[in-house]
């Protein structure tokens, strides 16, 4: 693929004839009453438990926000025949994982032993330098980020002597491959590769409570449902899921990151106590726009509507809330419980960033870290998969109205306003 290549939103368009037929063919009998695939709590479940030959899920907490987002599914998100297909297969792949990870700590008890002590969590809103950023820390040899193929395929857990030739690696590979090739804009809005750095977000996925299912789906009541639930049953999976990868590939630390930690601080760090949190903060007007066309980008193959506008909204509303409500945190908190790191620095000098981050908390980068940023920035190929471009005036913004709508948080964190709109980073 050429890195010369532009892409927006707009070139998502699901392309495909057999699937263009599938879905006319869909939309056909909908206007019959005849809504195909089922798309409901009881036909996902009996997926998932077919996938993994079991139905023991180790706790019913993932039903309610199935059931929620589901329902959502079908009052907003017009969600196409192949749509339907996508979401289902992706809910069943989810909670078959879930099963699948609850019986290995059956017959594995020693997993509940682990202990997480003081991962780094990279919290910022997306687009803000969070992928780049744990990439980066990811390169400590003491560390280890979670990878793009461990968290589709957790189970069984890799082992040392086994992790570099996993075949799981390969099978996530050609499941990417496809997912690019049904919708190429993807590969210049976000990384991709079996063997990256992964957002933590995908464990959420195991208790079907995450922003994950929001950038799949314009599911806004289950948004708003989500931002008032209790995140605890989530963090209770994701922490098995850390314990169970590293009961056979050992670290010091683990590298985390997802957005999705902004929008309940307090769930986060009463599952991860001794968290060393950074908080990524970037011009809310690029960020924002950036990633409505990204959202649009993800929903466009799997629904019906054609207007931007109803995501791009419900992404700006969003992030407004996470950072309200991590700023209310951050108010009644005791200074020090995360880093701030400003994008604009970060990209200036990433390894003095890391070094900073490593000093404020009574460390130091090793040499052999150091080496590995300077060489990963030396040989890290640039928008080599094209680039994003994403224009406010698309979804009925301007760059000025959103300063004025973030100017509380940009005050407050001393955020630089960027003068010129450009490609947003591949990096996110």
């Amino acid at each position: 693929m050429s890195g010369d290549t532009d892409y927006t939103w707009r070139d998502s368009e699901l392309h495909s004839p057999p699937l263009r037929a599938l879905n006319r063919v869909g939309a056909g009998l909908a206007r019959w009453g005849m809504e195909l695939p089922p798309l409901t709590p009881s036909s996902v479940i009996a997926a998932a438990s077919k996938a993994a030959g079991s139905g023991d899920f180790g706790g019913e907490s993932f039903r309610e926000p199935l059931e929620v987002f589901l329902r959502s599914c079908e009052q907003d998100a017009e969600l196409t025949t192949f749509g339907r297909l996508l979401i289902g297969k992706m809910l069943a792949g989810a909670l078959a994982n879930r099963i699948e990870l609850h019986r290995w700590s059956l017959e594995h008890p020693e997993v509940a032993d682990e202990r997480i002590d003081g991962p780094w969590v990279i919290v910022g809103l997306p687009r803000t330098g969070t992928s780049v950023l744990s990439m980066l820390l990811g390169l400590d040899p003491m560390a280890r980020p979670l990878l793009q193929w461990e968290a589709a395929h957790p189970i069984p857990p890799p082992t040392l002597d086994e992790s570099a030739q996993d075949p799981r690696i390969a099978r996530t590979a050609k499941e990417l491959d496809g997912l690019m090739k049904l919708n190429p804009p993807l590969k210049a809005m976000h990384p991709f590769g079996a063997t990256l750095a992964q957002e933590c977000v995908s464990l959420f996925m195991f208790d079907v409570r995450t922003l994950a299912l929001e950038t799949q789906a314009h599911v806004p009541s289950y948004g708003r449902w989500l931002e008032q639930a209790d995140m605890a049953p989530a963090y209770r999976q994701h922490r098995l899921a850390l314990q169970t990868l590293q009961s056979r590939l050992p670290t010091q630390r683990w590298i985390l990151k997802t957005p999705n930690h902004l929008w309940d601080l307090e769930a986060l760090l009463a599952a991860y106590p001794d968290a060393r949190i950074i908080w990524t903060h970037r011009d809310p007007g690029p960020v924002v726009t950036s990633l409505a066309s990204l959202a649009n980008a993800a929903q466009r193959p799997l629904t019906s509507r054609s207007d931007p506008r109803p995501a791009a909204e419900e992404w700006k509303r969003k992030c407004r809330f996470a950072l309200d409500s991590a700023v209310a945190f951050d108010e009644r908190s005791d200074d020090g419980w995360c880093q701030h790191v400003h994008y604009d620095r970060l990209m200036a000098d990433p390894l003095d960033t890391v070094r900073q981050l490593y000093r404020r908390v009574g460390d130091e980068v090793s040499d052999l870290h150091a080496r590995r940023i300077e060489s990963f920035l030396e040989y890290r190929p640039k928008d080599a998969f094209g680039r994003h471009l994403y224009d406010p005036s698309d979804f009925g913004w301007s760059y000025a109205g959103l300063s004025e709508e973030f100017a509380g948080y940009t005050r407050r964190y001393q955020v630089a306003r960027e003068s010129t709109s450009r490609p947003g980073p591949t990096a996110g």
